[in-house]
């Protein structure tokens, strides 16, 4: 099945261990589109994608997803896979600009897809957030749970992204499959998250922010999981043309039990400033796998991919 797969956002965290995944098994072209984002220095996107540069198997078109001229730069070979990962991301960065999220979200995901249909890309597999559970107390969360209801523009985005596969899956026959990540961490993570924040912080005697009581809790999922489910992602062929899955570590860790890990394992007491709740956090994420690990061709991210 390898192929020339297309993947945005390929230079960043989960894109360039997506990455180093297909890259290692051969047989795939990979192209990858990324516009470098001043989200965060562009030297970490460039150690990201180094190893990748001397692979003859690999292209990267710097640009955005947006540009008028993208197709015509990904050139007449035919696309196999188009995996969408490239976004605006961060909950409280959206609330400041949530103009700017919905254009790369929303409207960039639209014109990929529509992309997608005039070229007949056999699957397409768009990258989705668990924060578009928003406060949902029904915990765990299943995909089929009724009436979202995001809590912060990034959400909102995320959702309306998922929306519109939905439809034109529907409306031309595409065959999509939507992915809800829940808390990615590991190698590589952007420098906002908390995880990195906490472990360089910590460790170099600086004061880390805690956010409300330290009672809010995470579905923390490691990266290397969440590539296993894409990469299973990538074989879906039977089943509904539309499809979606969480993939989570179906857990959740308590914020003050996760800093007093990190304490232990850097071997010194975090100083911490406590502050108030922010606006568009969610008191708590938590998959539910059960329809990943049932799902015609797909796996879980507990089951062997």
């Amino acid at each position: 099945m390898p192929g020339h797969i297309v993947i945005t956002g390929g230079a960043g965290f989960i894109g360039s261990h997506l990455v180093d995944r297909l890259l290692a098994e051969g047989g795939w072209r990979v192209t990858v589109v990324d516009n470098f984002d001043p989200f965060y220095p562009r030297v970490a996107k460039e150690r990201n994608i180094a190893a990748h540069r001397s692979d003859p198997s690999f292209r990267l078109i710097e640009a955005d997803i947006l540009a008028d001229d993208l197709e015509e730069r990904l050139g007449p070979e035919p696309i196999d896979r188009l995996v969408h990962i490239a976004a605006k991301a961060g909950v409280r960065p959206s609330i400041n600009d949530p103009i700017a999220y919905h254009r790369v979200n929303v409207t960039g995901t639209l014109r990929l897809l529509e992309m997608a249909r005039k070229r007949a890309v056999p699957h397409f597999i768009l990258a989705s957030s668990s924060s578009v559970y928003g406060e949902n107390p029904n915990v765990p969360w299943k995909e089929d749970e009724p009436a979202l209801v995001p809590i912060s523009p990034y959400a909102a985005t995320k959702l309306a992204a998922e929306q519109f596969a939905r439809v034109c899956s529907d409306l031309h026959g595409m065959r999509i499959t939507t992915l809800r990540f829940f808390t990615v961490y590991g190698p590589r993570q952007r420098p906002d998250l908390a995880i990195h924040q906490f472990f360089r912080k910590i460790s170099s005697g600086q004061t880390i922010q805690r956010f409300g009581d330290g009672t809010t809790r995470r579905d923390y999922t490691y990266v290397d999981d969440i590539i296993r489910g894409v990469r299973a992602a990538l074989d879906r062929e039977q089943g509904d043309r539309y499809a979606l899955y969480n993939l989570g570590n179906s857990g959740t860790v308590m914020l003050r039990d996760l800093i007093t890990a990190i304490e232990r394992e850097v071997g010194r007491p975090a100083l911490i400033e406590q502050c108030p709740e922010q606006p568009g956090d969610v008191p708590q994420t938590f998959a539910d796998v059960s329809k990943g690990a049932a799902g015609p061709g797909f796996c879980s991210v507990h089951n062997a991919c």
